[in-house]
């Protein structure tokens, strides 16, 4: 991607927040597996839960959360559920808290049009239209979008879309 000042700021919000959801779902996911195991009546977290305590909880303690899409929370709060599902499976390992830096990113689904692309440019949620450095190589509907910020030896941090 090729954004803008302005551009580049809104990501690191989003990516910030999306980092604040997948941390709060994490410590809650924890809190609730561990009182589950107490009381097994119970019920077991999930993610769907997860979403809606967040969204209950949102605009009372946490009204920052509005300046960014919506995406990026519930993204990061799907991605944990799935994370989880991989770690009960035997096929990955013990989600871990997140911390700032290296490879900050947000996710948005493409759910009745959050996004498109055009050319050489991209509309995000929010946001708006994004120049991209190239064209997307493949034919297809986008069903997801990852903004990833990478560190890069000899300079700064640049925004791409894997």
């Amino acid at each position: 991607l090729d954004p803008t000042d302005k551009q580049g700021t809104y990501f690191a919000r989003a990516s910030g927040t999306a980092r604040f959801a997948w941390n709060w779902a994490l410590a809650q996911w924890q809190r609730q597996y561990a009182a589950r195991a107490d009381d097994p009546v119970l019920p077991q977290p999930s993610d769907t839960r997860l979403r809606r305590q967040l969204n209950s909880l949102k605009r009372e303690q946490f009204p920052w959360m509005f300046d960014v899409t919506k995406c990026a929370v519930q993204e990061a709060i799907i991605d944990l559920g799935a994370a989880f599902g991989s770690f009960f499976e035997g096929r990955g390992r013990y989600r871990r808290f997140k911390k700032k830096g290296g490879r900050d990113s947000f996710c948005a689904a493409n759910e009745a049009g959050t996004f498109r692309v055009d050319g050489q440019r991209i509309k995000l949620p929010v946001i708006g239209w994004v120049r991209m450095r190239e064209a997307v190589r493949f034919t297809g509907k986008l069903k997801r979008v990852t903004v990833s910020r990478v560190e890069t030896a000899g300079s700064s941090a640049s925004w791409l879309r894997p």
